[in-house]
């Protein structure tokens, strides 16, 4: 029998050009200011003109592909953000400044969630579901959101753990790469690690529905709403 190649599912390699693609849409404009202001003699302006040139570049090639823009909108807003906050100070460290802030709410925003016992993907996912609390009634459930949350939380600390000491010294291509890296990269193995760790708390007659339903939570859709058992009719069985 000849060997048969085995070729990877087209699902598979499409989800893996998808990440790439967000990688470049959300990276690039990000990428160009670390390389600039490093081989400019840290000339501010210049990188921030690129930064936003690259983010606008990006944005245009995309359109003219017909493909969602929505990654490169957010990306374009963020790096816009970021310019015209380091314009104002002068200082161009300031540019990961507002990603700094914002890291650090979601990060206090995790906390409270976790302490209070409302773990905030719990939240999300009765949201999501539209079964509310009903999530909290459930212990297995309860456990894995809670342990997602923690995930997510970690995340977020780690990216301070590691952005905030090169802030405060000024390591301005440090924070480059450093933003690079724990952006896209390690979001993605985070989703990796979320996915795992809800896996691990659910038993295997659980595990389909919330898998389907944490999926529509991070995708920001309406999962199709449960059939009740008293509208399930058994199908006749038909006659030989």
């Amino acid at each position: 029998m000849a060997d048969t190649e085995v070729t990877p599912p087209k699902s598979t390699t499409k989800q893996v050009l998808g990440w790439v693609g967000m990688l470049v849409d959300i990276g690039l404009p990000w990428i160009a200011f670390t390389v600039v202001y490093a081989f400019s003699d840290h000339d501010l302006k210049l990188a921030l003109i690129v930064a936003l040139s690259a983010a606008g570049l990006v944005g245009l090639i995309r359109l003219i592909q017909k493909k969602p823009i929505a990654n490169v909108i957010g990306g374009f807003v963020g790096v816009g953000i970021s310019a015209f906050t380091a314009s104002r100070t002068g200082q161009a460290e300031d540019v990961f400044l507002p990603g700094i802030i914002l890291n650090s709410c979601f990060f206090v925003l995790y906390a409270i969630t976790l302490i209070t016992r409302y773990p905030l993907f719990g939240l999300l996912y009765g949201a999501i579901t539209q079964t509310w609390l009903e999530w909290r009634r459930d212990e297995v459930l309860y456990r894995a959101l809670n342990r997602v949350t923690m995930v997510f939380t970690a995340q977020v600390g780690i990216r301070l753990a590691v952005m905030v000491p090169l802030y405060l010294t000024d390591s301005v291509s440090a924070l480059g790469v450093a933003k690079i890296a724990l952006g896209l990269p390690f979001y993605a193995l985070t989703l990796w690690a979320a996915y795992a760790v809800l896996r691990g708390s659910m038993p295997e007659d659980k595990w389909d529905e919330v898998k389907e339903n944490f999926t529509h939570l991070l995708k920001g859709t309406q999962p199709p709403p449960p059939v009740p058992a008293e509208d399930k009719k058994e199908e006749p069985a038909r006659e030989s």
